[in-house]
């Protein structure tokens, strides 16, 4: 992996492809369509292509924080969305501007765009090369859109391939949720087995149900507010609980 270390699992997202496609074609799009006149303090430059990264970068750095936290993957995962989504709101308001309303879907335009379709990543030793070659080679799928000198043609575009990765996030999330209900993640179950081994060193009842450690806990509500009680280290997966014995454990 190089340089990227043992981080560059996102280099197979195509949520990740397609927004280097959004961030090159934004880049290309503000060099070419913003300038001193409309643009005069180079601040709409600034927010549309730091969205545009965001939108890559917040993505990779969730994929390589997977190891140790799966809630802060889909934190970051959530923050590429939301930048993506503010940069929709760019080129949607550039077309209004223009006094252009965005291609409908069913138009031939948009369908045209929608039917080109991403290559597999398939990588070799040199991944960092190779998905860098893959990027390329999928952003000439794209060339007649994307390196014209239409403004309305290329802003159109682009809020369609926004469109696609954020489908794409979206998916990713739904994915990243139902693992972490499943599983956790390092930290996550790092939380767990040291309140396993607090309970142990405390000596703690085991639990009825299924026999794991128990913790000292306090209830919160209902008729035994106040009150402290054993509960299972399991919990949420088991929810067995015993009485505290004024003379111990």
């Amino acid at each position: 992996m190089g340089m990227f270390g043992g981080t560059g699992g996102y280099f197979w997202l195509d949520s990740w492809i397609m927004g280097n496609l959004v961030q090159l074609g934004t880049q290309r799009f503000c060099r070419r369509f913003l300038s001193r006149t409309n643009d005069p303090t180079g601040r709409q430059y600034d927010q549309m292509t730091q969205a545009a990264r965001s939108g890559c970068a917040n993505n990779a750095e969730g994929s390589a924080r997977r190891a140790t936290s799966r809630e802060t993957e889909m934190r970051l995962t959530d923050v590429a969305r939301a930048s993506l989504a503010e940069l929709a709101g760019d080129y949607l308001n550039w077309l209004l501007r223009q006094e252009q309303a965005p291609w409908g879907k069913g138009t031939p335009e948009a369908r045209a765009v929608y039917a080109v379709r991403l290559d597999k990543a398939a990588y070799g030793e040199d991944v960092v090369h190779d998905a860098c070659v893959h990027i390329l080679n999928q952003k000439k799928k794209f060339a007649q859109w994307l390196d014209t000198d239409d403004d309305v043609t290329m802003a159109n575009t682009l809020l369609i391939l926004i469109a696609r990765a954020i489908n794409m996030l979206n998916h990713q999330m739904e994915a990243q949720g139902e693992t972490f209900k499943e599983k956790g993640g390092f930290r996550e179950t790092l939380a767990g087995l040291r309140a396993v081994a607090r309970a142990q060193q405390q000596g703690a009842p085991v639990c009825p149900d299924c026999g794991k450690p128990m913790a000292r806990r306090t209830a919160r509500s209902g008729r035994n507010s106040g009150r402290e009680f054993w509960g299972c280290t399991g919990y949420p997966d088991c929810q067995g609980v015993r009485e505290v014995n004024s003379g111990g454990p």
